[in-house]
């Protein structure tokens, strides 16, 4: 099969395995140019083929020689179309590990029900016995309550009033203004139960159930705030009420993780392009500037640089942890410097279609993007047959 991008909106339709592959080779080799770290040596992920989780896995493994167990739900490929991009990555990532001589093994599923705990825990429970860190970066639109049955959808709106402001259509080079009616009160409740903390807490209640925690285990979840720019759609809106139920979850569960010694925290991090930040009005506008700023000034991090930062300066440094005011590891720091925040403003209300390629680095958006899906990635032809069917070493 020849296997070429379909962009719908902000999805791609197709993934190409070669392209995945060389997407996780070339984080994996950027961990291999950094120092060794000693840091976990049991790791879970629950939401580890893409994004951050992925990074996650890629630096735990390669950095500090952990095993680690990964918890995805992705799609494998069939007659008609490719697999998930999570899924080739997934696929990568453990041939990779397992020829390094790293353990590595995958469970597929919905994250959020009861069975795929239960699967993970048995797992847990054969091959490591306890759990010395556990990531929680789960991205996903919906949810269904294992205790209810209840169907919940996120929403991304406002909270209040409408929204007004301008977005881009990166894939057309075009500025549009984007109006959003505020969500209701069940939208508001809907969003948090997919995107709060309710689901990470489950999980390290269920571990503790099971005694599968190590002693001064450690538990992180991954958030995002943002700018000024971005807080009506973002940080004041229903995202951001979710992020505010995650916080709070961290601040309960660390009562909860006293007695193995344990702590939990929520990891702030760096904008990046991911699936789900392309679907956000506002936000691609607001990344290519970020990102035409960052380059600039030689400061511009993608998720593997953000993830060691986070294991070595943070979570494994022979510093005490490091957190704000308000209990949170920092690591979009370098994002809300305030000399790259003031220079995006001063450039936010400049930009319009005739100058969105010289004022943004759009284009760096747009290869970020099509390199989730395995696009766009040097050293690959695209115009090979490939065999779009893969397996996961350790599902075999």
């Amino acid at each position: 099969m020849i296997i070429q991008p379909k962009v719908r909106g902000f999805i791609c339709t197709t993934a190409h395995p070669v392209g995945c592959a060389r997407f996780v080779h070339k984080q994996i080799e950027y961990i291999r140019s950094k120092p060794s770290l000693s840091g976990p040596k049991q790791v879970l992920i629950i939401g580890a083929s893409t994004g951050y989780g992925l990074a996650s896995r890629i630096a735990t493994t390669f950095a500090a020689g952990a095993k680690t167990i990964g918890v995805f739900f992705e799609k494998e490929a069939d007659d008609k179309r490719t697999a998930s991009p999570g899924w080739y990555h997934s696929v990568a990532f453990e041939k990779a590990a397992h020829q390094a001589g790293y353990y590595a093994k995958s469970i597929n599923g919905d994250a959020f029900s009861n069975s795929i705990k239960e699967q993970t825990a048995e797992l847990i429970r054969r091959d490591f016995k306890t759990v010395d860190l556990i990531i929680y970066s789960v991205a996903s639109p919906r949810r269904l309550h294992p205790v209810t049955g209840q169907l919940h959808s996120s929403v991304l709106k406002p909270i209040g009033q409408p929204f007004v402001g301008k977005t881009v259509d990166a894939f057309r080079n075009e500025i549009k203004e984007v109006r959003i009616e505020p969500a209701t009160e069940t939208e508001i409740a809907d969003t948090v139960a997919v995107m709060g903390g309710e689901d990470w807490a489950m999980w390290i209640d269920y571990l503790a159930q099971q005694d599968l925690l190590s002693t001064h285990c450690l538990t992180v979840a991954y958030s995002y705030i943002g700018p000024a720019l971005t807080h009506a759609i973002y940080k004041d809106g229903t995202i951001g009420r979710a992020k505010e139920h995650l916080k709070a979850t961290s601040d309960q569960l660390n009562q909860r993780l006293q007695k193995w010694q344990g702590r939990a925290v929520v990891s702030v991090n760096k904008a990046v392009v991911t699936q789900a930040s392309a679907a956000i009005p506002v936000v691609p506008l607001y990344i290519s500037l970020l990102f035409k700023v960052m380059k600039e000034k030689d400061i511009h991090e993608g998720c593997i640089e953000q993830i060691y930062r986070l294991l070595s300066e943070h979570l494994y440094s022979a510093e005490p942890l490091s957190l704000d005011q308000e209990g949170y590891i920092r690591l979009d720091d370098l994002e809300m410097r305030l000399d790259v925040q003031q220079r995006i403003m001063t450039l936010w209300p400049q930009v319009t279609a005739e100058n969105l390629t010289q004022l943004t680095d759009i284009k760096g958006y747009c290869d970020d993007f099509y390199q989730l899906f395995g696009f766009k990635l040097e050293g690959v032809d695209y115009n090979v047959d490939v065999d779009p069917v893969a397996k996961i070493p350790s599902f075999t």
